[in-house]
């Protein structure tokens, strides 16, 4: 026992010391606040103890040198007065506020040998808070409405992220949740969708209401907004039209087959017989009796009811601003309807198990074209979206 008891007191020490080092060259390397992150972790169990007492020197050096580096940075702001530092020096007060934070649960750090407490000077910074995230509020408002000003959908967007910040560190500042809107409608992407039918045949209206209700396809994403009816008031970019070039359905077929089937079974046992018919003994003189054997046999009718239905299609991204085409893509989609139903003549047992359940089904009406070509637009619909997510609209 006492030897496993050494044994955890080496390792323990050998892992605070690479704790204790590892703080060190963060503070080497300028990385004050890992350093703050890492010591304070070490002192949150006990703190007090021998063992930690480099961790409360690291500590205080390194909130020192952290908030000496942090004051002189907003010294050279102040000096600089200028507007594009603001969300630099609201940040760097949030930082200074929220490191005294972290720390203060911990204090007071006893220094053992000095027999005294660590010093942390703290500072309530709660006015340069306010004062600094008021002026950066009126930076991002007005350098976002500036913004608005503009033709161009990616300053809208730069807007509407200006706005969002704004929001999301000065809640209800003036009329920002407006005109975060306004930046959002004016920065999306509207495209136009609809369907084209160059076959001679009638495409099914709810084919191809389902296939153009976008909404089922989950695409719309933040800059990005699909129609399949054009709304007042929308000025559209783009157009994304589904041609149908061709529907091709084959006629109903029922194909016949017959086959035989046929299974060996085990039935009771028999008397081994030689060559000459007369029954093989063993060396006792007794009989030899071996498995017996029978055949099953059936006379299998098969029947197979098909249809198929193929459409061919394209898909064309028009930019409606220069009216020029951007790209097009063929796609092309197949559905199958088979039924297969079997009768037998003879012993069912003749048969493989899983062909069993063919003798329990019987015809079916085959579905109508409307139907097949309906069947069709499901898989059709999955790759029309496989292509418009592998090709995105960039505004």
């Amino acid at each position: 026992m006492q030897k496993i008891t050494f044994l955890f007191s080496i390792l323990f020490l050998a892992f605070s010391s690479c704790g204790v080092k590892t703080t060190q060259a963060l503070i080497s390397d300028g990385n004050y606040d890992g350093a703050i992150d890492r010591a304070v972790e070490a002192l949150r169990t006990n703190k007090d103890s021998k063992g930690k007492q480099d961790y409360v020197y690291l500590l205080e050096e390194a909130y020192a040198k952290a908030k000496d580096r942090d004051l002189r940075d907003l010294d050279m702001m102040s000096k600089e007065a200028n507007p594009a530092n603001a969300e630099r020096i609201y940040n760097t007060y949030l930082q200074l506020n929220n490191r005294q934070e972290k720390i203060r649960p911990l204090l007071p750090l006893r220094l053992l040998k000095q027999g005294k407490n660590a010093s942390f000077p703290f500072d309530n910074y709660s006015d340069q808070i306010v004062s600094s995230r008021n002026a950066l509020s009126k930076y991002l408002y007005e350098n976002a409405s500036a913004l608005l000003k503009s033709k161009n959908k990616l300053d809208f967007r730069k807007a509407y992220d200006d706005f969002f910040y704004l929001e999301s560190i000065n809640p209800n500042y003036k009329n920002t949740k407006k005109l975060m809107d306004d930046a959002q409608f004016k920065g999306t992407d509207f495209v136009d969708v609809y369907a084209k039918n160059e076959t001679n045949m009638v495409i099914p209206k709810l084919l191809q209401d389902d296939l153009l209700d976008f909404k089922t396809y989950g695409l719309n994403d933040k800059w990005t907004v699909y129609h399949n009816a054009r709304q007042k008031n929308v000025n559209y970019d783009y157009s994304l039209i589904i041609s149908f070039k061709e529907i091709f359905i084959s006629p109903e077929q029922i194909k016949e087959k017959e086959f035989i089937k046929e299974r060996q079974i085990k039935d009771g046992v028999k008397t081994l017989l030689d060559s000459r018919g007369r029954p093989v003994k063993d060396s006792l003189g007794k009989e030899i009796k071996v498995d017996n054997y029978r055949t099953l046999r059936a006379n299998i009718y098969e029947f197979r009811q098909f249809k198929s239905c193929q459409v061919t299609a394209k898909v064309d991204y028009v930019d409606l601003k220069t009216n020029q085409l951007l790209q097009t893509f063929p796609v092309s989609s197949e559905f199958i309807f088979e039924n297969i139903y079997s009768t037998y003549k003879g012993d069912r047992n003749a048969c493989d198990d899983n062909y069993v359940s063919y003798f329990n089904k019987r015809a079916v009406p085959f579905p109508n074209n409307e139907q097949m070509v309906y069947d069709t637009g499901e898989d059709l619909k999955a790759r029309l979206k496989d292509i418009i997510v592998r090709n995105k609209f960039r505004g």
